[in-house]
C-alpha cells in the first residue's frame, strides 16, 4: 500500500476561476426577506411570484433560516471555533462573489455570506453544528466546474464549503485497484499521481541483490468530466465524460463508499471498501446525483482499472445524422472503443478560432474517436473496421493522430471546447443543454435539434460523448430575447428527448413521474428537516413549471429560491 499525497487541484480550481470568474462583473445587493409578509393583496406580478415560490416549496416546506443578526453570530462563532486557521474563514467580497457566481453559465447568481475552507471531517461537523445552531444554509463547493448552478449562493445568505484544502489522497491499495481520498482531489491529478509513483519489485536475478526498479502503476480512474473537476463534484453531480461509451458514468460501481457529514453532524460511512455487498441498502448511492443536499461527502473510495493501449482517430461528416448513425454501427461491432466524441461545424470552428491547439480541422461535422486495445495489432484492427465503417455513413478524412502528443493535445482541445465556444460570441453565456437517449435514438434527435438551432438564429455549437447516447449544445445568450428563444427551444429538445424514451434534469417530473419525484423529496425531508443543505437547488426538479424569467417576476433577493 503506497500513502501519498496530492495537493495540485487546489492551485488548478483557483487559476480556472481566475479567468473565468471576473469580480468587476457588477454585483447586485441581495436582502433577505421575510416571506411571511407577502400578501394576497399584492400586484399581479407578485401573485406569479408566490405560484412560482409554490413550486419551489413542494421541495423544501420554507424550511425557516435565521436572520441576519444570527449570521453574523454564526460567523463570529466560526471565527472563534477555527481561530488557530487563518485561512480557514473568509469573508473577502471577492472570494464570496467567486463562489456564487459563474461566467460560464446563464444561471442567476447570489453571493454567499462566508466561505469556509475545511480540513477534514472535523472541520466539516464543526460548521454544521454552528450552521444549525443558527439555521444557515450550507452550500459544499468542490471544483466549481459545474454548469447547472449547483454551488450558486442562497438567497438570503449561507455558509459556502469549499472543499477545496481536503485535497489528500490517503491510501492507493493498488493490488485491490482502488483509492481513498478526500473530496478535492482532482481526477486528473489522481492519474497524474498514478503515472508518477511507483512500487517496489522483487530484485530481479540474484535474490540475494538489493537492486529493485519500479514501475509506473497501470492504473488510472476512468471518470473524466472537466480537466478540473473533484472527487466530491463528481460524486454529487453523478458526472459523465468522454470515457462513459467503455466505462460508465459516476455511479456506485465507480464510487465504492463515501464518509458523509449528515445535516444532523453525524459522520457516517456509506460500506466497507469490499467490492460487493448485500449488507443493507446501498447508501453510497443516495448521495451519488445528490448534489449536496442530503450531506457533506468528506472521504471516497474510489475503483481504479487497468490501463491500456489507445490511439485517437479522426473522422468527418458531411451531417450530424450521419455521424450519429456511424456511432451507432460502431459499438454494435464490438471492437475496442473507449470513446468517441462528437463535435459539430460550429464547434470545430470555434476549436480551430480559440483553442490553444497547433492543429487547423476541417470545420465539419465530426467524429473523435478513442481506439482501445490490449497491444498495436489489437488497435490496428479495431481501426480499420471503424473506417470501413464510417466510409459507409459518409465519413471522409479518416486520420490517426501522429504520436502520443498529438493525441493527448486533441482530447484536451476537446476538453476545454465550451471556452472556446464561448468566444464565438462576445459577451455570451452559454445555456449548456445535457440530454441522452438510447443510442439508437440518437440520429433523429442530435438532427431535428440541430435543424431546430439553426432556425431560431442562435449560435449554438453541439459536442457529445455520442458513444452512450448523451450530447450537449451550448446556446449562446447575450440578452433578454436571445434567453427566451432558448427556453423555448431547449423545452422543445427536452420533450423530444423524453419521447424518444431519454433523460434530461429539466423536466424530472415528466420524465420519472409525481411518485418518484415525491420519494425524493420524502428522503430529502427525512435527512434534512431543516433544509440547510443546498437548498433551493432541489427545485430544479420542478423547471417544468417555471415557463417565465424569474428575474421578471421576483424581486432579486427572491430569484434563488427558485434554484
Amino acid at each position: 500500500m503506497l500513502r501519498i499525497i496530492a495537493s495540485k487541484s487546489g492551485l488548478r480550481t483557483r487559476q480556472l476561476f481566475s479567468l473565468f470568474n471576473n469580480p468587476a462583473i457588477t454585483r447586485r445587493s441581495l436582502s433577505s426577506r421575510n416571506f411571511s409578509s407577502i400578501t394576497a393583496s399584492t400586484s399581479t406580478s407578485l401573485s406569479k411570484t408566490l405560484a412560482l415560490l409554490s413550486a419551489a416549496s413542494l421541495i423544501s416546506g420554507f424550511p425557516q433560516y435565521g436572520s441576519r443578526e444570527d449570521y453574523a453570530r454564526a460567523i463570529e462563532e466560526l471565527k472563534k471555533t477555527f481561530a488557530g486557521d487563518e485561512d480557514a474563514v473568509s469573508t473577502n467580497a471577492d472570494d464570496l462573489y467567486s463562489h456564487g457566481f459563474s461566467v460560464n453559465d446563464y444561471h442567476l447568481g447570489t453571493p454567499h455570506t462566508v466561505v469556509m475552507y475545511p480540513t477534514c471531517t472535523e472541520d466539516v461537523v464543526k460548521v454544521v453544528h454552528i450552521a444549525t445552531k443558527y439555521r444557515m444554509p450550507i452550500i459544499a463547493y468542490s471544483g466549481g466546474t459545474s454548469l447547472e448552478g449547483h454551488f450558486r449562493g442562497y438567497h438570503s445568505g449561507g455558509i459556502c464549503l469549499d472543499m477545496s484544502r481536503m485535497n489528500k489522497i490517503i491510501e492507493i491499495h493498488e493490488a485491490d485497484s482502488d483509492l481513498v481520498c478526500q473530496p478535492g482531489v482532482c481526477w486528473s491529478d489522481i492519474n497524474d499521481t498514478l503515472r508518477e509513483k511507483g512500487q517496489s519489485l522483487q530484485p530481479l536475478g540474484n535474490p540475494m541483490l538489493k537492486a529493485v526498479y519500479l514501475i509506473e502503476i497501470p492504473l488510472f480512474f476512468p471518470l473524466d468530466p472537466a480537466p478540473t473537476a473533484t472527487i466530491g463534484g463528481m460524486l454529487s453531480t453523478g458526472c459523465s465524460g468522454t470515457n462513459a461509451v467503455r466505462y460508465g458514468t459516476g455511479k456506485a460501481e465507480w464510487f465504492l463508499n463515501a464518509t458523509v457529514v449528515l445535516p444532523s453532524g453525524e459522520v457516517i460511512k456509506t460500506r466497507r471498501r469490499s467490492r460487493k455487498s448485500s449488507a443493507g441498502f446501498d447508501t453510497t448511492k443516495l448521495f451519488i446525483g445528490a448534489e449536496g443536499t442530503l450531506g457533506i461527502v468528506t472521504e471516497v473510495t474510489i475503483r481504479l482499472t487497468p490501463v491500456l493501449p489507445t490511439a485517437v482517430a479522426v473522422v468527418h461528416f458531411p451531417d450530424v445524422r450521419k455521424a450519429t448513425e456511424a456511432v451507432r454501427e460502431v459499438t454494435l461491432s464490438g471492437v475496442g472503443i473507449q470513446c468517441v466524441e462528437l463535435l459539430d461545424d460550429l464547434c470545430m470552428h470555434a476549436l480551430n478560432q480559440y483553442s490553444q491547439s497547433e492543429n487547423s480541422w476541417p470545420e465539419k461535422d465530426t467524429l473523435l474517436f478513442k481506439l482501445q486495445g490490449h497491444n498495436k495489432a489489437s488497435l490496428l484492427e479495431s481501426g480499420r473496421v471503424v473506417e470501413k465503417i464510417v466510409a459507409r455513413h459518409g465519413g471522409f478524412g479518416f486520420k490517426y493522430a501522429k504520436d502520443d502528443q498529438e493525441a493527448e493535445d486533441l482530447w484536451e482541445t476537446r476538453k476545454n471546447a465550451l471556452y472556446a465556444c464561448l468566444a464565438l460570441v462576445s459577451g455570451s453565456r452559454a445555456w449548456s443543454t445535457d440530454v441522452c437517449v438510447p443510442v439508437s435514438k440518437l440520429p433523429e434527435l442530435v438532427y431535428e435539434t440541430k435543424k431546430d438551432l439553426a432556425s431560431t438564429g442562435l449560435i449554438a455549437p453541439m459536442a457529445g460523448h455520442v458513444g452512450d447516447g448523451n450530447f450537449h449544445a451550448a446556446l449562446l445568450i447575450r440578452n433578454e430575447e436571445e434567453l427566451k428563444i432558448a427556453r423555448e427551444v431547449v423545452s422543445r429538445m427536452v420533450h423530444r428527448a423524453i419521447a424518444l424514451d431519454g433523460t434530461s434534469k429539466e423536466y424530472l417530473v415528466e420524465e420519472l413521474g409525481p411518485g418518484t419525484v415525491e420519494l425524493m423529496k420524502t428522503v430529502k425531508r427525512a435527512i434534512d428537516p431543516l433544509g440547510l443543505f443546498n437548498p433551493g437547488k432541489a427545485s430544479q426538479f420542478l423547471n417544468h413549471l417555471i415557463k417565465f424569467r424569474e428575474e421578471e417576476m421576483i424581486e432579486p433577493d427572491l430569484r434563488e429560491v427558485v434554484g
